[in-house]
């Protein structure tokens, strides 16, 4: 999801739509104003057909937010942050900055979702009774929305992380062993085997002449691919838990001064001793940092002109860590911001410097290791 749009902003939380989302929009609104209305309503205008379309999509992904804040809503009430839910090609997302800390909190976020979706499918259930005597476009738009929300709840509480049921499994077996790795790992089994089944069910629609079996290939295909990342995410956590700033951090760092020009930044710093981060100091006093990326930001011919203080991060935009935080809250800290560098401080004091590429290597060591 890399290119997305804030749209809005509910119960404190970014409401983003990935440009995917617009693939798969049209595409409803086609389906549904090519095939479903001109089905359940003969005769029509072809332009009813087509308003009717796009104001069922529309509630039909407003469908998937709500199952998503019903998600976001609870996890913030066990004390996570959540930073944003995003509407893609497949339905939607919310992103919880860490995973639950107990089974119970794990269950609790994972069923209030399929939950809402149930709701939502008995109030449209209800309208299109309700209509079916008063307005026949109506009473067919609940009537679709009523199966495709029953449709969603069903469909997420299958027992493949890292759909709902997935979750739910897993936090089952977790409370079970105590061992939230091979919870993780049962419930991410158990999503790979789904998703192969959705896979080859799709092949086999394709072999009977059914194009209609692309979509479970895509959602198979995608299923899998966000299991086997669910385990390795906890995997990364577990090797995490251990470590310390300290152990992290490199001591060796370059620094400059505010007033050194950009020019020289580039001739005597970035090109000679090859690096690309630098923290921006005065005496022991830590000011800020500056990076590549910000030299490239600067128009060539300022270079001259500007110096390091009007184009650094200055130390009270930083994100900053102390010597004894822990790994998992490091990583947290490099992927939310995403900075590629943070600065461990020793009470006022500059202590090192953790870069991304630090932390991988030490995944790496400790994956060889068996650590």
């Amino acid at each position: 999801m890399k290119y997305s749009w804030r749209i809005g902003r509910i119960f404190g939380i970014d409401i983003k739509i990935d440009s995917s989302w617009v693939i798969i929009f049209f595409l409803f609104s086609l389906v549904l104003a090519g095939s479903y209305y001109p089905r359940s309503l003969p005769g029509q205008a072809r332009s009813l057909y087509w308003i009717l379309g796009v104001a069922t999509s529309l509630l039909l992904f407003a469908s998937v937010l709500a199952h998503e804040l019903a998600h976001s809503l609870v996890a913030i009430r066990n004390g996570e942050k959540v930073r944003n839910i995003t509407l893609f090609i497949l339905g939607g997302v919310a992103q919880i900055s860490e995973e639950p800390k107990a089974p119970f909190k794990e269950f609790s976020m994972a069923v209030v979702g399929p939950l809402a979706s149930l709701v939502l499918a008995a109030v449209f259930f209800v309208a299109s009774t309700l209509l079916h005597g008063l307005s026949a476009p109506l009473a067919a738009a609940a009537t679709y929305l009523a199966v495709i929300n029953a449709s969603l709840a069903v469909f997420n509480l299958l027992p493949g992380f890292p759909m709902d049921g997935g979750r739910v499994l897993r936090s089952i077996v977790w409370k079970l062993t105590g061992d939230l790795r091979k919870a993780t790992r049962v419930a991410s089994l158990s999503g790979q085997a789904f998703a192969f089944l959705l896979i080859f069910a799709g092949i086999f629609q394709i072999l009977r002449g059914s194009f209609g079996g692309l979509w479970p290939i895509l959602i198979g295909w995608f299923l899998h691919n966000a299991a086997v990342r669910g385990y390795e995410q906890v995997v990364v956590k577990t090797m995490l838990e251990g470590l310390r700033a300290e152990d992290l951090m490199t001591t060796e760092f370059e620094t400059v001064q505010a007033g050194l020009k950009v020019q020289r930044l580039v001739d005597d710093y970035i090109l000679k001793k090859k690096e690309r981060v630098f923290l921006v100091m005065d005496g022991t006093e830590l000011m800020g940092i500056v990076c590549l990326e910000d030299v490239k930001e600067t128009p060539r011919t300022a270079w001259r002109s500007k110096a390091v203080a009007d184009i650094m991060t200055p130390r009270e935009k930083l994100e900053s860590v102390p010597l004894n935080a822990d790994g998992n809250s490091i990583l947290n800290s490099l992927t939310v911001k995403d900075v590629h560098q943070i600065p461990v401080m020793d009470g006022e004091r500059i202590a090192g410097i953790i870069c991304r590429s630090d932390v991988l290597k030490a995944l790496q060591l400790r994956s060889e290791l068996g650590v």
